[in-house]
């Protein structure tokens, strides 16, 4: 190659780099202002994703199985309460029927007309002995009546009592596997993030049994162009009146957790985007919108929260978490992840 052709290569070589260089400048900056709309890199082993799920909402089922049956049982226990009271009170008034047709039972029509001094008298006795009979039948009927009562509400406490004792097996089960997965991806009990000054969030609506309705993607996603589910945009309204007001991503088409569902939401502890580790104020206030969540688990319906490298379930309670990517995306250090029933 001659002198003036490498000079020629050698300014095109420098022309192209700084072309590139200028390209660069005109494009990071508004690359830079352009923070993703989702987490990127969000990730969570299979297993555990899977079987959290699965466990969780076992859990949470036979919790609201128990919650109700322990209700039933004392509303039942009331009610044989009230009938053995009345037990009480009628058993005397049978000891006078038993009196009564001791007296009365040898008396025969024949008897009552020899004794009656008149046609009258003995339709007056005939009369009175048939108010007599009546009145003790009535009580032997309700005395009969009170014991059937008693017996049903004896028998539908037991019921009761042997429905809870079963869902607590489950519960247990649940509890079990729960743990067994965490103990595979290396997960400890942590003591998490927790605050008895959190704001109470309104009941999302229950089945009249206290289950939690099945639900699918129905409504509009206000923080994306997909879809949620009512449980879903109730927890995220009441999360807005307690005043965690900032960046929220819900629905997502792809990728772990319940976001293709539309049952779990991403909330960023930015005005917008997510961004890298939370600090400060930021993590302060991640602090606290997990701790809103987990007082209101009960209320909200939800399956499980993660935050800053901590997971939280109704079936574990607090453990470490460590996601697949081991960015702050994955590891949840600048999110908030909800996942609901």
């Amino acid at each position: 190659m001659t002198a003036p052709l490498r000079r020629r290569f050698t300014l095109a070589s420098a022309l192209v780099a700084v072309t590139a260089l200028l390209a660069g400048g005109l494009v990071a900056p508004s690359s830079a202002a352009a923070a993703p709309s989702t987490p990127e890199g969000e990730g969570a082993p299979p297993l555990l994703s899977e079987v959290l799920d699965s466990t969780g909402r076992g859990f949470v089922e036979a919790k609201a199985a128990v919650e109700e049956s322990r209700k039933r049982q004392l509303q039942l226990s009331l009610e044989l309460e009230k009938v053995e009271d009345r037990l009480a009170a009628l058993t005397p008034q049978i000891g006078q029927v038993a009196s009564n047709s001791y007296r009365l039972g040898r008396i025969t029509p024949v008897m009552v007309l020899l004794n009656s001094a008149s046609p009258d008298d003995l339709l007056d006795r005939a009369e009175g002995l048939d108010m007599i009979a009546m009145h003790d039948n009535k009580r032997v009927r309700e005395l009969n009546e009170a014991r059937e009562q008693a017996e049903r509400a004896k028998a539908a406490i037991d019921a009761e009592v042997a429905r809870e004792e079963q869902q607590l097996e489950v519960m247990a089960r649940q509890k079990r596997e729960a743990e067994k997965a965490l103990q595979l991806v290396g997960a400890v009990a942590t003591n998490g993030f927790v605050s008895a000054t959190s704001p109470v969030a309104a009941q999302a609506p229950r089945n009249s049994d206290g289950s939690w309705p099945s639900q699918s993607c129905s409504l509009d996603d206000p923080t994306t162009n997909g879809c949620i589910t009512p449980r879903t945009m109730h927890a995220l309204n009441e999360a807005k009146k307690a005043g965690f007001t900032r960046f929220v991503s819900c629905f997502r088409p792809g990728g772990p957790f319940e976001h293709p569902k539309g049952r779990a939401c991403d909330f960023s502890m930015q005005s917008s985007g997510f961004g890298g580790d939370a600090t400060g104020d930021a993590r302060l206030y991640g602090n606290n919108l997990t701790a809103f969540l987990v007082r209101n688990a009960d209320k909200l319906g939800i399956l499980y929260v993660i935050w800053y490298r901590q997971f939280w379930s109704p079936t574990t309670g607090w453990s470490s978490y460590s996601g697949a990517g081991g960015d702050p995306s994955s590891d949840h250090t600048n999110h908030v992840h909800l996942s609901l029933l």
